[in-house]
Formats: structure tokens, C-alpha cells, sequence
């Protein structure tokens, strides 16, 4: 059984309806078409399915007719990311995709301003914002940092591995979200709000098609917020071997030790340098997995607990409110 399913704070929904808010949306039509409801909205503990997120921003930028979801000193229309796309996908390798796209978005979008410079080893991507108290949760920064991480990922058909992302901003409260995000460490009250990675890698070709591109502008941003979980190496290996388990609930630490050829002692001390434990990595994998079941309608709640290995609904019940402080059965009622 594959548990390779992935949530997002609330936090991020909260922030998008804020904006939208501000500029007049119609907050019940958009968690209706994002499948979300003002009852999950409540309680920051909830995560929520990348599907729900994605649906509420192309929900926003659709009904704002505004890509940067109302929270830019101007509207970006909505498709610009579509018409650069369409423009960039014919380049030749990642350093044209970048300078077109550069461009591109410094001609026709007067809420930020971009730029690429490569220094030394380093390629250098920046984004800030022309009137940043626009976006005080930094929602539309976060979507647009990933955005300019996951889509020139895409088109040379490889994830652009990141020596570090700076933000202009202070650390914020949804930090922990960050190391979901990007594949490298996060710093705060930086200059600017960049990217930097390997100055080699602007020489990879782009792979992807103009055919493979109109599917792929069906989805975003989904397939930004997926696959988002980067962790460090013992905690990614425990999960990777956890979510592939025939019986994840029967699969101890020392069953993975094991596989990994080391002592128990040893992957308990690596997972506590990495700042989590085996049951906090387990515990995650059955929530995610949870909240994907809870997602898929006509699934009753005690075949969910079966699935996830818990003898009783009952106990599934009191496992997922000690993990979202939220019921499965209202987590349900109120998507509905």
C-alpha cells in the first residue's frame, strides 16, 4: 500500500481568503469550488490536501482575473503565467528561460520586479515585491518563490537543486511549512527575496514540450504544492520506507534500521540530530494519508481506520484530533 499522500497548513488558505476578501470575492463560492469550508478555517491546526489549495487559488485568480491574487500593488491577469509559459517552453536551456521570463514579467507586471544574475558558482534569482504590506502573511511571496522554483524545474525535467532561499521578511510563525517547501535552508531578514542555486545547472536544456505544457497549465498550481516535502536524509528515508510499507502500521524502527543496515540506536540519534522521531515521521504519514481518505467522499470513516491500521473508529477518532485538534467526522461536515 502506497501512503504517499502530503497536506498543507491552513495557514496558506487563510491568507489567499484575506486578500480575496479585501478585493470583494465571494468567499462561500470560492471554499465551495475548493472543496473547503469557514469551519476548517478556524482552527490553524488543520491541514488541508494540496488538491483543496490549488483549487482555491485558481478559484481566486479566476474570479479576481488577477495571477497574483489580489495582493500585488497592480493586478497581474489572470493567464500572464500562462502566456509566458507558452513563450519560454521554445527556449533552449534553463539560463533563456530565466532571462525571457525576466523580462517578460518586468514589461507587462508592475507588482514586482525579477531579475538573474550569476556570480561565481552561484545563479542568483530575485523576486521583490513593489508594495510588499500587500501581502503581510507573505501568501503571494511563498506561491511565487515555489512558482519560480517548480516550473523552470519542470521544463528541463529536473528539480533545480537550491543552496538556500532568502526572504526579506522576519521568520515567520509558519516556518516549520518552509522546510516543506524548499529543498534547502531558509533565511529571513535577507535584502532580497531570492534563490540561489548551482550557476552549472543554467546550462540544462529544456525538455518539455509545447503539447506536454497545455496539460501542465490545466494543473498549477497542483504540481507545485505536491510533492512539496523536502526532508533531511534519515527522515526522508524513514518515510520513503514507511509510505511504501505493505503495513505501515506493523512496521517497526527496527524493521527500517534493518533495511537501512545501521543500528536502531544509531537511526534514533540521526532522526534526533534531524530535530523529529519515528513515531512524529509515522504519525505524519497516517495524518496525510488520513486527511486524503477523508477527502474521497463515499469512504466510510471505520474502512478509513481499517486502512490506516487502527482496530476501532474510535481510535482513529481520538489519533487524528490529537493530530489536527478537529474530528474526522466534522473535518468531513465541514468540506461539505
Amino acid at each position: 500500500m502506497s501512503y504517499n499522500h502530503h497536506s498543507v497548513s491552513i495557514h496558506f488558505a487563510n491568507s489567499m481568503l484575506k486578500g480575496a476578501r479585501l478585493n470583494g470575492l465571494n468567499e462561500q463560492q470560492l471554499l465551495s469550488e475548493s472543496g473547503l469550508n469557514s469551519e476548517l478555517l478556524n482552527n490553524q491546526e488543520v491541514r488541508i490536501t494540496p488538491m483543496q489549495l490549488s483549487r482555491l487559488v485558481q478559484s481566486i485568480q479566476r474570479h479576481g482575473d488577477d495571477d497574483y491574487l489580489g495582493m500585488g500593488s497592480h493586478p497581474c491577469r489572470f493567464g500572464v503565467f500562462g502566456l509566458m509559459a507558452r513563450q519560454v517552453v521554445h527556449c533552449t536551456d534553463l539560463r533563456q528561460v530565466f532571462k525571457q521570463a525576466v523580462f517578460f514579467y518586468n514589461l507587462l507586471v508592475p507588482a514586482s520586479h525579477l531579475s538573474i544574475t550569476e556570480e561565481g558558482d552561484s545563479a542568483i534569482f530575485t523576486l521583490n515585491l513593489t508594495d510588499p504590506s500587500k501581502d503581510p502573511d507573505h501568501a503571494l511571496l511563498d506561491l511565487l518563490m515555489i512558482l519560480w522554483h517548480r516550473f523552470p524545474s519542470w521544463l528541463i525535467g529536473q528539480r533545480i537543486p537550491l543552496k538556500k532561499v532568502c526572504f526579506g521578511h522576519s521568520t515567520p510563525e509558519h516556518f516549520e511549512e518552509y522546510r516543506l517547501m524548499f529543498p534547502c535552508p531558509a533565511v529571513f531578514d535577507q535584502p532580497n527575496n531570492s534563490i540561489i542555486f548551482d550557476r552549472a545547472i543554467m546550462d540544462a536544456p529544456v525538455v518539455q514540450t509545447l503539447q506536454n505544457l497545455s496539460s501542465y497549465l490545466r494543473r498549477a498550481p497542483l504540481d507545485w504544492f505536491k510533492r512539496q516535502s523536502y526532508y533531511p536524509v534519515y527522515t526522508r528515508k524513514v518515510m520513503d520506507y514507511l509510505e511504501s510499507a505493505e503495513s505501515m502500521v506493523d512496521t517497526s524502527m527496527e524493521d527500517i534500521a534493518n533495511q537501512l543496515h545501521t543500528t536502531t540506536r544509531t537511526l534514533r540519534r540521526k532522526l534526533d540530530e534531524e530535530g523529529t522521531s519515528f513515531q512524529e515521521i509515522k504519525d505524519g504519514v497516517r495524518r496525510d494519508e488520513a486527511i486524503h481518505l477523508l477527502s474521497q467522499p463515499n469512504l466510510p470513516i471505520s474502512k478509513i481506520a481499517r486502512v490506516l491500521g487502527f482496530a476501532e473508529a474510535a481510535a482513529f477518532t481520538r489519533a487524528f484530533k490529537h493530530w489536527t485538534g478537529i474530528s474526522p467526522s466534522t473535518y468531513r461536515k465541514s468540506k461539505g
